[in-house]
């Protein structure tokens, strides 16, 4: 079940978030491809690879390795200056990266000066250090890495990740999102959290879809 409180639009989850609810349940690296909007507040039966609402398939997942290195890290002082709340994002209550929530993750990566990365800062408090909120946080960034406020609304399609360690509640982290290119409507991307000694907590890759 994905609770309203983690969704990304008004009305389905968020795309990070219930890639990682799956992604617990299949084990880690793990990629999830989501075939429609993942519906809040009601039982989803999972078969041990895809994920249901009824008869309509929500997402398809499977043990996959992130086969990308990420770029340099950008400091914690970077992040916060990049970070930006709200670079006119069509989600404004979205639980990763909503200007309009309290109870998110506040992650409002915006462009680095001088490197072709979008960063922000991410502290996560007690109740966050679980694997899903890893995945949650390794979510919107990319799509602020493929150019979203210049060009329009992107839905997540597929989230690759590993999660090599999850935070400590307090630790001052980073999250980076960078381009892998794109194919017409798709836009790839890459991301990493990074923790406060520069480790690599998380990579991953998702495609980003344009909608029609």
């Amino acid at each position: 079940m994905i609770a309203k409180r983690f969704r990304g639009p008004r009305d389905s989850g968020n795309g990070g978030y219930t890639c990682g609810v799956i992604a617990d349940l299949v084990g880690n690296p793990a990629e999830v491809t989501l075939r429609t909007p993942p519906p809040l507040d009601r039982r989803l039966p999972f078969d041990g690879g895809r994920l249901w609402d009824g008869d309509e398939l929500v997402a398809e997942a499977r043990r996959a390795g992130v086969d990308i290195e990420p770029p340099q890290p950008v400091s914690y002082d970077e992040a916060v200056r990049a970070a930006t709340p709200d670079l006119g994002s069509p989600f404004p209550e979205c639980f990763v990266c909503g200007h309009a929530r309290e109870d998110g993750l506040r992650i409002f990566a915006a462009p680095v000066p001088g490197r072709d990365v979008v960063a922000a800062p991410w502290v996560p408090d007690e109740s966050l250090v679980e694997p899903r909120f890893v995945w949650a946080a390794l979510d919107c960034p990319g799509a602020y890495a493929t150019g979203v406020p210049g060009r329009g609304t992107v839905v997540l399609g597929r989230l690759a990740a590993d999660v090599r360690r999850v935070p400590r509640a307090g630790e001052r982290c980073v999250v980076i999102g960078w381009s892998l290119g794109d194919e017409g409507r798709k836009h790839h991307a890459g991301t990493a959290l990074f923790g406060e000694r520069s480790d690599v907590l998380g990579v991953a890759r998702a495609l980003w879809i344009e909608p029609k």
